[in-house]
């Protein structure tokens, strides 16, 4: 089960241009959000992790995005 919201996913895919959202589409797009933020953070973790800081930064959540597209 995704921790996010699904009134906030809601929200997203109505911005992206749904007219209407079942929350079936809100839960399967944040699972999907989920999953793939994990490992998106999972890479930041390890960025920091290597400039040998504990704390992960925006800039390592950027940098993790950039190398995981």
């Amino acid at each position: 089960m995704a921790e996010l919201p699904l009134a906030a996913v809601d929200r997203i895919i109505r911005k992206a241009g749904g007219a209407r959202v079942s929350e079936e589409a809100a839960a399967a797009l944040a699972e999907v959000l989920e999953e793939e933020g994990i490992k998106i953070a999972q890479q930041a973790a390890e960025l920091a992790r290597h400039a040998n800081r504990k704390t992960v930064t925006a800039a390592d959540i950027r940098l993790a995005l950039k190398t995981y597209k």
